[in-house]
Protein backbone atom coordinates (compact mmCIF):
# COMPACT_ATOMS: atom_id res chain seq x y z
CA UNK A 1 0.00 0.00 0.00
CA UNK A 2 3.34 2.45 0.10
CA UNK A 3 2.81 3.09 -3.53
CA UNK A 4 -0.69 4.27 -3.41
CA UNK A 5 -1.53 7.57 -2.88
CA UNK A 6 -3.77 9.16 -0.34
CA UNK A 7 -6.98 8.81 -2.81
CA UNK A 8 -6.36 5.30 -3.87
CA UNK A 9 -6.13 4.25 -0.31
CA UNK A 10 -9.46 6.24 0.56
CA UNK A 11 -10.75 4.09 -2.60
CA UNK A 12 -9.70 1.08 -1.30
CA UNK A 13 -11.21 1.87 2.31
CA UNK A 14 -14.32 2.23 0.90
CA UNK A 15 -14.78 0.06 -1.23
CA UNK A 16 -14.35 -2.52 1.71
CA UNK A 17 -16.77 -0.54 3.70
CA UNK A 18 -19.63 -0.97 1.35
CA UNK A 19 -21.87 -4.15 0.10
CA UNK A 20 -21.54 -4.43 -3.46
CA UNK A 21 -20.05 -0.55 -4.28
CA UNK A 22 -20.06 0.49 -7.59
CA UNK A 23 -18.72 3.54 -9.37
CA UNK A 24 -21.35 5.95 -8.11
CA UNK A 25 -21.98 4.64 -4.46
CA UNK A 26 -17.93 5.17 -4.31
CA UNK A 27 -18.27 8.52 -5.86
CA UNK A 28 -20.67 9.36 -3.32
CA UNK A 29 -18.98 8.24 -0.28
CA UNK A 30 -15.94 9.95 -1.54
CA UNK A 31 -17.79 13.24 -1.94
CA UNK A 32 -19.13 13.20 1.15
CA UNK A 33 -16.11 12.97 3.04
CA UNK A 34 -13.96 15.38 0.20
CA UNK A 35 -16.97 17.75 0.67
CA UNK A 36 -15.98 18.11 -3.09
CA UNK A 37 -17.11 16.99 -6.27
CA UNK A 38 -15.29 13.81 -7.37
CA UNK A 39 -15.04 13.79 -11.60
CA UNK A 40 -15.53 10.64 -13.40
CA UNK A 41 -11.55 11.59 -14.79
CA UNK A 42 -10.54 11.14 -11.18
CA UNK A 43 -12.34 8.53 -10.41
CA UNK A 44 -12.69 5.28 -12.61
CA UNK A 45 -8.81 5.71 -13.72
CA UNK A 46 -7.98 5.23 -9.94
CA UNK A 47 -10.09 2.23 -9.35
CA UNK A 48 -8.41 0.56 -12.39
CA UNK A 49 -5.04 1.22 -10.78
CA UNK A 50 -6.23 -0.68 -7.97
CA UNK A 51 -7.69 -3.42 -10.26
CA UNK A 52 -4.21 -3.49 -12.25
CA UNK A 53 -2.20 -3.80 -8.49
CA UNK A 54 -4.07 -6.36 -7.88
CA UNK A 55 -5.88 -4.77 -4.52
CA UNK A 56 -9.59 -4.77 -6.14
CA UNK A 57 -11.96 -6.80 -8.71
CA UNK A 58 -13.87 -5.41 -10.79
CA UNK A 59 -17.04 -7.38 -12.20
CA UNK A 60 -19.93 -6.15 -14.46
CA UNK A 61 -23.33 -6.10 -12.76
CA UNK A 62 -24.65 -4.82 -16.24
CA UNK A 63 -24.46 -3.71 -19.56
CA UNK A 64 -23.44 0.03 -17.67
CA UNK A 65 -21.96 -0.40 -14.26
CA UNK A 66 -19.26 -2.43 -12.78
CA UNK A 67 -19.02 -3.48 -8.72
CA UNK A 68 -16.15 -3.15 -7.18
CA UNK A 69 -14.45 -5.61 -3.99
CA UNK A 70 -11.36 -5.82 -2.37
CA UNK A 71 -9.60 -9.11 -3.17
CA UNK A 72 -7.77 -10.41 -0.35
CA UNK A 73 -4.44 -9.15 -0.87
CA UNK A 74 -6.50 -5.98 -0.75
CA UNK A 75 -7.94 -6.68 2.97
CA UNK A 76 -4.22 -7.81 3.78
CA UNK A 77 -3.05 -4.52 2.81
CA UNK A 78 -5.70 -2.85 4.56
CA UNK A 79 -5.22 -4.48 7.76
CA UNK A 80 -1.37 -4.07 8.03
CA UNK A 81 -1.84 -0.07 7.50
CA UNK A 82 -4.52 -0.20 10.25
CA UNK A 83 -1.93 -2.40 12.52
CA UNK A 84 0.68 0.10 11.46
CA UNK A 85 -1.47 3.52 12.17
CA UNK A 86 -2.29 1.93 15.29
CA UNK A 87 1.22 1.91 16.75
CA UNK A 88 1.57 5.13 16.36
CA UNK A 89 -1.71 6.55 17.97
CA UNK A 90 -1.49 4.36 20.71
CA UNK A 91 2.42 5.75 21.07
CA UNK A 92 1.06 9.40 20.80
CA UNK A 93 -2.06 8.61 23.01
CA UNK A 94 0.37 7.24 26.19
CA UNK A 95 2.37 9.85 25.75
CA UNK A 96 -0.05 12.08 25.93
CA UNK A 97 -1.43 10.75 28.76
CA UNK A 98 2.02 10.34 30.40
CA UNK A 99 2.38 14.62 29.76
CA UNK A 100 -0.78 15.50 31.54
CA UNK A 101 -0.39 13.04 34.55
Amino acid sequence: MYDLTGFQRDLLYVIAGLDDPHGLAIKDELEDYYEKEIHHGRLYPNLDTLVEKGLVEKSQRDRRTNEYKTTRRGTREIEARTEWEAEYIDHEAEASRSRTA
